[in-house]
């Protein structure tokens, strides 16, 4: 495999005679590179008029190998060829380096250019690609590609350290004017090129001290193995070429590349290969996007998402480009206005920034009528308004690295969940939760720089188990969650929040204009946004989440769940699709499996129940109820969830109930139920391990599992109808 490195453009502000004189003063010696051991000059070309001047060379290099490595190889150093060529009159220096050591078995092949700043003629830019092609190498090729970057990355470093050590020299012995290059009199009374001479003498030398000539360097600039780069002295304040990037996701660019110091301003340090793939992945789209490309933050953040793998990276930004220009994203901003009802009823709004300089926004979930705004405006212009607040966080961010001075690139949002019922999880609204969820995740990569959930009540365990496995793992990483009080004090909202914008509903000093929300009023709600049909499959999620099952009278069905701790929570979501049932939960004190207490049961051909507890285990010596029969009726839908106090072997059960015992109707029912259900078991040490860090004991999931067990009932039960 061919790996390609392409670094931003780093700039010198300096002319380009003042760079190259510097860079002839680390030869013949420069004990600042020691891994140089020497050079012969195998090729030379001057023109006569003095402004080419090529030199090719075959270099000795030491390379930083284990000892075992090199014995196995049999060599204490390696042989580059190295070629400049110097163009005075074009003021450029081009580099080649190739490996001739192990050519057969290792490729390495880099190219360095020296230019003159388009904006700036007083200002010298330096680029630098490779490649390297690893085909074979003893066993070792792993071994070699990390020694191979290790080097590289060092001394490229160590060569911008040096440039900058000799362009300060340069300036301290007085020298800080260096003549271009002029056609020779003879040579312009030969070739008649008299206005060459004359555009040279209007830009050249100015007064000062210490004559210094221009002239090729007398031995390698670098290789992959030797790299030696360019970058500017200047501080980053100083930076006054850096473009001023507009606020909106997508900008055209005329062909201009990207340059290191604004990378750092504006972007953040990155290594050299995140440098390398943001600026290939730049190039790439430039050519196949017809010089319409985003802005180079949102590039960042698709790498990022993909942890800079640059193929699964770039597959995921062309996709999400051809998903903005269908729905016309890049104009979403000016065109849209929210519509009365969600501008008075969804409990959403920007407040302020973070710490970090992020911008913050405040959901009040709990507070939200998620089916009366679903109901009055519809699933797609909810869609569509959180799309609005995604580019709206997009443009905060860019609007707050402009004036802070470092990079922001994500938002914070606090998501208060007081209020937050069994209401919440009404399917369709879920659904469209879901749908937005994948939408976001594929379309607003990494713009989540943290989520605090705030005020997590016994409910949310459901909540999350329902839309967790919809968020990138990345994502979940940046969820801290409190429930109670806990983001209170130290380890709460304080440490990522200034005090003084703590909103006031938490606690806080600031008054926080955010709706508090209320019902909306059915007067609002619209035709066509009516509910479906309820047997439709839950979620719009893959059917194979559910399982379904008939229930026959006598032969309940049944879910084994082994838990292996305390504080594991028991989640179950179920639909009642035919007849009437009870639900149960037991806890065997014995131990079951699933292969040996296993046992189906068959009508027809099919399976129609699974049971694990037979007739002789009794309640008592056996069996303890830790939920009591719930009685579910035909169409209802149940979830629920379950602390449990310890460990074992718990059973979620399914019976067949017959209504007419308990009333004088008289029924013509086949004594089969049918129940659509999914369950899950929440380990205690996952759930946290999936949050990025809960900040105690007493904090995050704990307080919604242990600290509740004495105080309120284990489980919540919610039936809908």
């Amino acid at each position: 495999m061919v790996h390609k490195y392409q670094s931003p453009v780093r700039v010198y502000k300096h002319p380009f005679e003042i760079v190259m004189a510097a860079y002839q003063k680390r030869f013949p010696t420069c004990k600042m590179i020691p891994v140089f051991l020497g050079s012969d000059i195998i090729n030379e070309y001057k023109s006569e008029d003095g402004a080419i001047h090529d030199v090719e060379r075959r270099c000795r290099l030491n390379v930083d190998a284990p000892y075992l490595l090199k014995k196995i190889v049999g060599v204490d150093h390696v042989i580059f060829i190295q070629k400049n060529c110097l163009d005075r009159r074009n003021r450029t220096l081009k580099i080649y380096a190739r490996n001739e050591s192990f050519s057969s078995r290792i490729v390495i092949n880099e190219t360095c250019t020296y230019t003159v700043h388009k904006e700036n003629s007083d200002w010298t830019c330096f680029e630098q690609e490779a490649s390297l092609d690893i085909k074979s190498f003893f066993g070792f090729e792993n071994t070699v590609e990390k020694i191979a970057m290790k080097q590289y990355t060092q001394n490229i470093k160590k060569g911008k350290e040096v440039i900058e050590y000799y362009i300060n020299e340069l300036l301290t012995e007085g020298v800080t004017n260096i003549p271009r290059w002029t056609c020779p009199d003879h040579m312009v009374a030969a070739t008649g090129n008299q206005s060459d001479k004359q555009s040279s003498q209007d830009s050249g030398v100015r007064s000062r001290s210490g004559s210094v000539c221009s002239t090729t360097s007398q031995h390698s600039h670098g290789s992959l193995i030797l790299g030696a780069t360019a970058a500017s002295i200047t501080p980053q304040d100083q930076l006054t070429h850096v473009r001023d990037q507009p606020v909106e996701t997508m900008v055209c660019y005329s062909g201009d590349k990207l340059d290191a110091d604004y990378i750092e301003r504006f972007l953040g340090h990155l290594t050299l290969v995140q440098e390398s793939q943001l600026v290939q992945l730049r190039q790439l789209l430039q050519q196949t996007h017809k010089g319409k490309i985003p802005k180079d933050a949102h590039i960042l953040r698709f790498l990022r998402a993909r942890d800079f793998n640059f193929e699964k990276a770039r597959e995921m930004l062309v996709h999400s480009l051809a998903w903005r220009k269908l729905h016309n994203i890049d104009h979403l901003l000016h065109t849209y206005t929210p519509p009365d009802v969600l501008t008075k009823y969804y409990t959403g709004g920007w407040h302020f920034s973070d710490k970090d300089g992020r911008p913050l926004y405040v959901l009040r979930l709990g507070l939200m009528d998620v089916k009366g705004l679903m109901k009055a405006v519809g699933e797609e212009n909810l869609l569509k308004h959180v799309l609005w607040v995604n580019e709206e966080g997009l443009r905060r961010a860019s609007e707050a690295t402009k004036a802070r001075g470092h990079p922001v690139s994500a938002c914070t949002c606090i998501v208060d969940l007081e209020g937050l019922s069994m209401r919440h999880l009404w399917r369709p609204g879920i659904r469209a939760l879901l749908r937005i969820i994948e939408i976001v995740e594929a379309n607003y990569p990494e713009t989540m720089g943290r989520l605090l959930i705030v005020r997590a009540p016994r409910v949310f365990p459901v909540l999350w188990t329902l839309i967790s496995p919809f968020i990138d793992e990345n994502t979940r990483k940046k969820f801290m969650i409190y429930g109670g009080n806990d983001y209170q004090g130290p380890g709460g909202l304080v440490d990522y929040i200034e005090k003084k914008y703590i909103p006031d509903f938490l606690e806080g000093e600031c008054y926080c204009d955010v709706p508090e929300g209320a019902l909306v009023p059915k007067s609002l709600y619209k035709e066509e946004f009516i509910d479906r049909s309820p047997d439709e499959p839950p979620l719009n999620v893959n059917n194979s989440l559910y399982t379904t099952a008939h229930i026959i009278k006598d032969y309940p069905n049944e879910v084994l769940i082994n838990v292996p701790q305390r504080g594991c929570v028991i989640t179950w979501d179920f639909d009642i699709l035919k007849g009437d049932m009870t639900f149960t939960v037991f806890r065997c004190k014995a131990a079951l499996n699933k292969a040996s207490n296993e046992h189906e049961h068959h009508v027809g051909g099919h399976v129609v129940s699974v049971q694990y507890i037979d007739k002789a285990m009794q309640v008592g010596p056996d069996l303890s109820i830790v939920e009591p029969p719930h009685i579910c009726r035909d169409g209802d839908s149940v979830q629920g969830s379950h602390v449990v106090s310890s460990a074992g072997s718990y059973i979620l059960q399914w019976k067949y109930f017959d209504s007419t015992k308990a009333s004088f109707e008289f029924s013509l029912s086949t004594h089969k139920s049918k129940v659509m259900y999914h369950t899950e078991l929440l380990l205690s040490e996952v759930f946290r391990g999936s949050m990025s860090s809960l900040q105690s004991s007493t904090s995050g999931f704990s307080s919604l599992s242990i600290g509740t067990n004495q105080s309120v009932p284990h489980s919540h039960n919610t039936r809908k109808h």
